[in-house]
């Protein structure tokens, strides 16, 4: 059995009530519902959350919330990791088995159908988890800078004087958070726990919304999405 796991908390600093905030007509977390649901390979949705609002709208949308997050995992210092491990645990509590943990984050609505299936295609029992993400635009060899202990700048990783331009700097990404894929079993792991492969997605999709401008960057790429 797959499942599908949602996160969604209902306190959020950078933009609140995001998780439920409309979207082209719908609220934010309904885009991923509608995404897993939409998905051959996946046989339930779960959410987890610690909001009743949150909860109402993903049950109108079709996923299952089987309860309220304790207050313990609902913190913003909170993991995700725990608060899957929380989730799966409790499933599997109550008789429901699944071998395969798909988790979509509700504030990147733009990765496709496509990109879930691929990553779950991707793992296997070579590795533990899959994770996505997209080339940076910033490379630690070339222009990513840190302070150091001398209190001057100087590039993250120093001292390649072939690097000359970001096109010759060995390849970089970033995460985007958008899909991971696990294995139940190895959950446990966390990301680097364990043995971990990549799926790497367009920069146009891995917008992760955690502000008002990144709402409004996805609320425009959608719209030129759908021609709506």
């Amino acid at each position: 059995m797959i499942i599908a796991t949602v996160c969604a908390r209902g306190g959020s600093t950078g933009l609140p009530g995001k998780n439920i905030k409309m979207l082209c007509g719908k609220p934010l977390i309904a885009h991923t519902i509608e995404q897993a649901l939409s998905c051959s390979i996946i046989d339930e949705v779960y959410i987890s959350t610690d909001c009743n609002e949150i909860a109402d709208v993903a049950k109108q949308f079709g996923a299952q919330v089987p309860f309220i997050r304790p207050a313990s995992l609902a913190t913003s210092e909170a993991g995700k990791i725990p608060v899957i491990q929380h989730l799966s645990d409790h499933l599997l509590s109550i008789g429901l088995d699944h071998e395969t943990i798909i988790d979509l984050d509700p504030t990147s609505p733009l990765r496709e159908r496509s990109d879930i299936e691929a990553c779950a295609n991707i793992l296997d029992e070579s590795c533990d988890v899959v994770l996505t993400g997209c080339p940076s635009s910033k490379n630690p060899y070339f222009n990513m800078i840190e302070e150091k202990e001398d209190g001057y700048f100087g590039l993250v990783i120093p001292g390649h004087s072939s690097v000359v331009s970001r096109q010759v700097a060995p390849p970089m990404y970033d995460m985007n958070g958008s899909v991971y894929v696990w294995h139940r079993k190895s959950l446990k792991k966390g990301l680097w726990g364990g043995k971990a492969k990549f799926y790497n997605m367009p920069r146009e999709r891995s917008v992760d919304i955690d502000s008002e401008l990144d709402f409004k960057l996805v609320e425009m790429l959608m719209r030129e999405r759908t021609g709506k």
